[in-house]
């Protein structure tokens, strides 16, 4: 149908060619001849066009027969499949297999865990950041007292370990017992995560009754490793000021007259340079504490005392 429909054509256009010759040979210029020869000259056109794509079309129409320009145009390799089964076994499994699952929600997890312990490294740093003074300390500085052997302590031999220091009394009834005792906990715990890298401290608020030898034989019933510090009143007096520990005995009291101290309840914890980190009052347990007391010291980059 196609040959036959260019024949027509060509046909056509050899008849409007012979007009137009005849009309060039009898000299006429009508308007009749002007319109065939332009009739002409697009017949032609358009016929050298469908000529063209027809001869075009018949190459493609032969390279489809061929499968090496079957596709011409994928530069991709085609995967190739031994069985039916296995290329329905491949599009049924896709690209999401389990070991990418298992290697993807590990991934996950581990980042996860990460940027948990990334926040929260970061606020035990901001805390104990903050809680630095600019030229003086905030809480903590210089002293000079006596131990539960009768020996001189200073600040300075707090240092190279982090120091866990409370204010107390030995005739306390109830609440420093407690304390102590949760002292005891936190001292152990770290000692199995970190190591000997905790110096406890007890610092008596009622110096009149808590002698070096009282001290001694009181904390022994706690844990061996708390170190007991009294000393004159207006000592005690000084570093519960620059520890902002707050410590009333009742006026007026009697020789051999019992009597309670009123004093502020926290554990306070300073790094192995003296300055202070963190406050840990009565609400925390002792696992809780002694989990942010072995945060801190992972934390520590600086040198420190494990004997």
């Amino acid at each position: 149908m196609a040959s036959s429909s260019l024949w027509s054509r060509a046909t056509r256009l050899c008849q409007l060619q012979s007009n137009v010759s005849k009309c060039a040979a009898t000299g006429s210029t009508s308007s009749f001849a002007t319109r065939a020869s332009a009739s002409t000259r697009r017949f032609s056109n358009r016929a050298a066009f469908s000529i063209a794509n027809s001869r075009a079309l018949g190459r493609c129409d032969v390279a489809a027969t061929t499968p090496a320009c079957a596709r011409s145009f994928s530069s991709s390799p085609r995967a190739q499949y031994k069985t039916v089964q296995e290329a329905k076994s491949r599009y049924r499994a896709g690209p999401f297999t389990l070991t990418s699952a298992v290697l993807f929600f590990s991934v996950g997890a581990g980042l996860v865990v990460y940027f948990r312990y990334e926040k929260e490294r970061m606020e035990r740093q901001r805390i104990a950041e903050q809680t630095k003074g600019v030229g003086r300390p905030k809480v903590g500085g210089p002293f000079e007292l006596v131990d539960q052997n009768g020996k001189k302590f200073t600040s300075e031999d707090m240092k190279g370990k982090y120091a866990l220091v409370y204010f107390g009394f030995s005739h306390c009834p109830d609440i420093c017992p407690e304390e102590l005792d949760k002292m005891a906990e936190m001292i152990d715990q770290v000692k199995k995560t970190s190591g000997n890298t905790l110096r406890p401290v007890f610092i008596t608020c009622d110096p009149a009754r808590d002698t070096p030898a009282v001290l001694k034989t009181y904390l022994q019933e706690f844990h061996p490793d708390i170190i007991g510090l009294t000393g004159a009143y207006e000592d005690i007096k000084d570093i519960c000021k620059k520890y902002r520990v707050y410590f009333s005995t009742p006026a007026d009291v009697k020789p051999g007259q019992d009597y309670l101290v009123d004093h502020s309840i926290y554990f306070y914890l300073m790094d192995p340079e003296g300055d202070f980190v963190e406050a840990l009052g009565r609400n925390e347990p002792a696992s809780r504490a002694a989990k942010i007391i072995s945060d801190h010291i992972g934390d520590w980059r600086g040198r420190l005392d494990k004997e």
